[in-house]
């Protein structure tokens, strides 16, 4: 439990995450095409292939940051939402977290190796694009179910 941020970085977390999933689902929708916020940015090896001989290690290059803001707003508010303490910090919701922690890994991996024998190519790589995702939203999902449902707001 030392490791867990205050719960006054839940809501902030939440706003994030929201947001980000919904623009990132709106952005994904339009295949990924924005020319909004296109600006010149610091590229590491911006060539297809990482080690070709033609290619550089640093580039400036103009491109639209969109997906990186989303992926950011996903990432940051999915931390903060899933490691930030409850009000009521107990070992019984420090087992819950770490419960579904371990579904959050065997779900995500189980999703991988799915795909892994089953999507190829692009496919593949929109599946692991996704993948980066799954860990935090399942855990953030299951543990907010799971405490819900167990603190007595059952019906």
């Amino acid at each position: 439990m030392k490791y867990l941020l205050s719960n006054k970085f839940k809501k902030p977390g939440w706003v994030l995450l929201v947001v980000g999933i919904t623009f990132g689902i709106i952005h994904a929708l339009n295949d990924f095409e924005s020319d909004l916020l296109t600006v010149k940015v610091i590229s590491l090896f911006h060539n297809d292939i990482i080690f070709s001989k033609n290619n550089g290690l640093v580039s400036i290059i103009e491109d639209s940051i969109v997906d990186e803001i989303l992926t950011l707003m996903i990432i940051t508010g999915g931390l903060l939402v899933g490691f930030s303490k409850e009000k009521i910090e107990d070992e019984f919701i420090s087992k819950i977290r770490l419960s579904s922690l371990k579904w959050a890994i065997l779900i995500n991996y189980g999703i991988l190796l799915f795909a892994t024998l089953f999507f190829y190519h692009t496919n593949f790589m929109s599946i692991m694009i996704y993948n980066m995702f799954t860990p935090l939203i399942i855990f953030i999902v299951r543990f907010n179910y799971i405490v819900y449902k167990k603190t007595g707001h059952e019906e």
